[in-house]
C-alpha cells in the first residue's frame, strides 16, 4: 500500500511540475510565435497599402474591393520620369525651373539651348507595369492575388474600408486596413489568445494589426504608434 501511495505521489509531482513548467513556457512561446507572425502580417500590410497608395494616385481615391486592387495591379501602369542633368545654382538664379528648362530643350533652338546650358537636359516620361516597379523579386502576374491574403490566417483577406473626411473644404480620402489576431494567431493556444485581445480592449486598442483609420486622415500602422 505504501508503494502504491509512493507511486501516486511521485506521478503527482512529475504532473504538477509538468504544469508549472508549461504556465511558465506557454505565454513565452506564445510571445515568440506572435512576434514572427506579426512581422510577416506587418510586411504583407505595407505591400497593400503600397497598392492603394498607387491606385489613390491615379484615381484619387482608396478602394475597399480586393478585385478591383488586384486587377488595378495586374492591368496599370506607373509614369516614371527619367531624368538627365540638373539645374545649377546659376541656372536657378537666373529664373529657370525644371519646366521652362524642359520647354526650351522641347523647342529644339540650339542655340537658346547652349545660352541656358541645357545640353544633355532632358525629362522622358515612360510607363511600366506596377507589379514589376512595386514589388519586383515579391510577386509576378501569377501570384499577385496573394497579396491580400493576411499570412498564417489559413487564406483569409484584410479587411479594407474607405472612407472621406472633409476638411478645409478638401475631401480626402480615408483608408483603413486591418488583420485581426484571431485570424493569424487562431491556432496558438486559446487561452493565450483570450487575454491578449482582452488587453488590447481594455486598452482601447485595435486587437489585431492594421495601417490607417476611417475617422482620421492617417494611413500609419497601429504597431508605429
Amino acid at each position: 500500500m505504501k508503494q502504491v501511495i509512493k507511486i501516486l505521489l511521485g506521478i503527482s509531482i512529475a504532473v504538477l511540475g509538468y504544469f508549472c513548467v508549461m504556465s511558465i513556457l506557454t505565454p513565452i512561446r506564445f510571445e515568440e510565435e506572435r512576434n514572427d507572425r506579426e512581422q510577416a502580417v506587418i510586411a504583407a500590410l505595407l505591400d497593400i497599402r503600397k497598392a492603394e497608395i498607387e491606385y489613390k494616385n491615379q484615381h484619387g481615391r482608396y478602394t475597399a474591393s480586393i478585385d478591383t486592387l488586384i486587377l488595378f495591379l495586374k492591368e496599370g501602369q506607373m509614369k516614371m520620369v527619367k531624368k538627365e542633368g540638373t539645374l545649377s545654382d546659376e541656372q536657378l538664379d537666373k529664373g529657370l525651373t525644371e519646366e521652362t528648362a524642359l520647354a526650351i530643350v522641347k523647342k529644339g533652338n540650339v542655340k537658346e539651348i547652349a545660352e541656358n546650358g541645357l545640353q544633355g537636359f532632358s525629362r522622358d516620361t515612360t510607363y511600366v507595369g506596377i507589379i514589376e516597379t512595386l514589388y519586383a523579386g515579391v510577386y509576378t502576374e501569377e501570384t499577385i492575388a496573394k497579396i491580400a491574403e493576411i499570412p498564417y490566417s489559413g487564406g483569409k483577406q484584410f479587411e479594407i474600408e474607405v472612407g472621406s473626411q472633409e476638411k478645409n473644404q478638401m475631401v480626402i480620402p480615408l483608408l483603413e486596413i486591418k488583420a485581426p489576431y484571431t485570424l493569424f494567431l487562431h491556432d496558438l493556444d486559446k487561452q493565450e489568445l483570450i487575454n491578449l485581445i482582452d488587453l488590447q480592449k481594455k486598452l482601447e486598442r485595435y486587437p489585431g494589426l492594421k495601417i490607417g483609420s476611417v475617422t482620421e486622415p492617417s494611413i500609419s500602422g497601429n504597431w508605429e504608434s
